[in-house]
């Protein structure tokens, strides 16, 4: 049997990030192998893993990427179970690793993602890790891979709890095209805009609206035909409300969306359009989306 010395502890500690006890215990189950300590102590996360399904991780990061050429873009949330774990810089290394791996490969799901190239390790190598440093459930949430002949533009709101991509459908916009892409992005993450425009709204939820509208319209004592008119006047509202080109624009409040679009078409001297966008809010209900 190996001497299992305060600097082999050490050494392993450094190197995984697991604690003092487990890296003693990994090394008296590996006779002192360093390597093989490294991976019983990732074997080790990943069983604990399953003991930990129960938990709730809503906690975490957002992280958005995008390519040099602004035409490939990864989105992933990370989550925790606690923000003191959100914080720790292992496991801001590991999503900024993850969403970098996402953004340079073309996963299409999470068991393809632990599979992809990180250096000399794999995502789920660097995973089993983490999992193997921290005592709770640590998860890959969600994430979207996406490619454009267009443009991309990524904004991550401070604290990394809220990020979202867009995209419009020319590339290589100036300085100033650029910046107003960056706005609507910003517009994107403080107003939560549920569509792009009108065209999408599927109709049970125009429905749904109207429904509601109507009701409250004949609780207030109006007739029918009354109270179908209100509806159809809120209606617009809605519209205003949860419709991206329809908002107004937070940082100028004489223009909606859709005029910032045409001023950004102006910097291309060619029409230019919003084709997608996507939000991502830390430990927001799925089912919603």
């Amino acid at each position: 049997m190996a001497e299992i010395t305060a600097q082999m502890v050490k050494e392993l500690r450094e190197k995984t990030g697991a604690g003092m006890g487990d890296c003693k215990n990994a090394l008296v189950e590996t006779n002192g192998d360093l390597k093989e300590a490294v991976e019983y102590l990732r074997k080790k996360g990943a069983a604990a893993l399953a003991k930990r399904q129960d938990r709730s991780a809503n906690e975490g990061l957002v992280i958005a990427k995008t390519s040099a050429n602004n035409q490939d873009a990864a989105i992933v949330e990370l989550n925790s179970e606690t923000d003191f774990v959100a914080k720790n810089e292992g496991f801001e290394t590991f999503a900024n690793q993850l969403g970098q791996a996402i953004l340079e490969n073309n996963p299409t799901s999470i068991d393809e993602i632990m599979e992809l190239k990180v250096g000399n390790d794999t995502v789920k190598g660097l995973y089993n890790e983490i999992l193997a440093k921290f005592s709770e459930k640590i998860e890959i949430r969600r994430f979207e891979r996406w490619k454009t002949t267009g443009f991309f533009t990524e904004y991550i709101h401070a604290g990394s709890k809220l990020a979202v991509l867009i995209e419009i459908s020319a590339p290589n916009p100036n300085e100033t095209a650029t910046t107003m892409i960056r706005d609507i992005a910003m517009q994107i993450a403080a107003m939560n805009p549920l569509y792009l425009d009108r065209s999408v709204v599927p109709q049970a939820d125009l429905d749904k609206e109207k429904e509601i509208y109507k009701a409250a319209a004949i609780a207030e004592g109006k007739k029918e035909e009354i109270a179908e008119k209100i509806a159809e006047g809120k209606l617009n509202k809605f519209y205003q409300e949860q419709c991206l080109v329809e908002q107004q624009f937070v940082k100028d409040a004489t223009k909606t969306i859709a005029d910032v679009v045409k001023d950004i078409s102006a910097e291309f001297g060619k029409e230019v359009k919003i084709i997608r966008f996507v939000r991502y809010f830390l430990g927001e209900s799925l089912e919603q989306e």
